[in-house]
């Protein structure tokens, strides 16, 4: 079994929000087997001298799409399934450079992705994945044009691969009983409009109160979880009352509805940088007028709604939810929430929050003994240079994804 022994570095401690001197930490398989405060003495080890440089944990984005590689959704009709999986391949592998060890797809990766990772088969983060985004006829997650009847056959094109519909609580319950069999970390429901999306209002609310408690009630008899798409008041407050445990954006978010999550226990993935990036170059791939008309908004809220979190208590974890081309602009969140949020708070987000949201805490998103060796070797304390965490992992000395290095420039 390799084992890794890393020297001369400053320890970023995320729930500190501190860096610590003097430690060192040993690798030994996949897992971090032992942080110790003095000197650590083995007898056989590949000594990894930082130099210097910051120890922290891999960065964990809790909202992504790796199968959406076309800002304008509808574009994905005509890309086969093949070109989809080498498109997310390349996707993934860019992730993992930027040092984001572990990411939560929200919508489209399946589980052969997810074995692809783990395996190594395929060079990119841990997936915790959602299969198919669930919706109503009508709603967020229904692609298909105003002329198509029935559905599309989801082995024919990646957009019916990534999104899928269901009415009724019967239908719901069949349907996430099938993402269930098909292995999902979590369930991904959409309860209100969006703004990628062709036909539904911002505004409007989408699966009832039946339906949501039953896609609830069957990912909670699997030992899971639902995660839902909800930008207004009203949507989260629905989405909050039937036993949802993550809202995905949420910039709309009012003092009400943040207090009422704050009481359940809830968390916000909030994802800022989609709808800059959006409003800037969104047009040149081809996303419609309607869509961008939207976008402008939810954009009004995004910073807003991570006060009105910190006001109330809500944790909120670090998201991206980028499409397509989009995708290159990952790590500028860090630089979007520093204008209401200290570093060492933004840090928690995509560290200790993200682990809380996959629900591994412990495992990932820390520098603990039995955690999965996710590391990162920054040039810098990104506690006072956030930017270090930005500019597509130039800064990462080293990029570790479970006791095996991605990127090695300490040798």
């Amino acid at each position: 079994m390799t084992v890794h022994h890393f020297k001369n570095f400053e320890m970023l401690d995320p729930d500190a929000g501190e860096l610590r001197g003097g430690y060192e930490l040993v690798v030994e398989g996949d897992r971090i087997k032992e942080v110790s405060a003095g000197p650590i003495k083995l007898a056989e080890a590949g000594v990894i001298d930082c130099g210097g440089r910051t120890l922290m944990p891999g960065l964990i984005d809790s909202h992504v799409h790796v199968v959406l590689s076309e800002v304008a959704l509808r574009n994905l009709e005509s890309v086969p399934l093949t070109l989809m999986t080498a498109r997310a391949a390349e996707l993934m592998r860019r992730m993992l450079d930027r040092g984001f060890t572990s990411v939560r797809d929200t919508g489209g990766a399946d589980w052969g992705l997810k074995e692809a990772t783990e395996k190594w088969l395929l060079p990119g983060p841990r997936l915790f994945i959602a299969g198919r985004a669930i919706g109503p006829t009508g709603g967020h997650s229904d692609g298909r044009r105003r002329t198509d009847l029935g559905a599309r056959c989801h082995c024919c094109n990646a957009l019916t691969f990534a999104m899928g519909i269901a009415d009724g609580v019967s239908e719901v319950r069949r349907v996430v009983r099938e993402e269930m069999r098909q292995g999902c970390d979590q369930v991904k429901i959409m309860m209100s409009g969006g703004v990628a999306s062709p036909y539904d209002p911002l505004d409007s609310l989408q699966f009832s109160v039946d339906e949501v408690t039953a896609a609830v009630e069957e990912a909670r008899a699997f030992g899971r979880y639902v995660c839902a798409h909800a930008y207004t008041p009203e949507a989260i407050t629905r989405a909050a009352h039937a036993g949802v445990r993550t809202i995905e954006h949420g910039n709309l978010i009012d003092d009400a509805s943040a207090r009422l999550m704050a009481e359940k226990g809830m968390f916000l993935v909030a994802n800022l940088v989609t709808y800059f990036e959006m409003k800037k170059r969104a047009a040149e791939y081809g996303m419609s007028s309607d869509m961008l008309a939207k976008n402008d908004l939810v954009i009004e809220g995004a910073l807003k709604s991570l006060e009105i979190c910190k006001r109330h208590g809500v944790p909120v974890a670090y998201g991206t939810d980028l499409l397509g081309q989009l995708q290159v602009a990952q790590s500028e969140e860090f630089a979007l929430r520093a204008q209401v949020l200290s570093p060492a708070e933004i840090i928690r987000s995509a560290t200790t929050i993200g682990a809380q949201v996959v629900r591994m805490e412990g495992k990932l998103g820390c520098l603990k003994p039995d955690a999965f060796a996710d590391l990162l070797v920054v040039d810098g304390n990104p506690l006072k240079t956030l930017t270090l965490l930005q500019g597509q992992g130039r800064h990462l000395s080293a990029i570790m994804k479970g006791g095996r290095f991605h990127k090695n420039r300490l040798q």
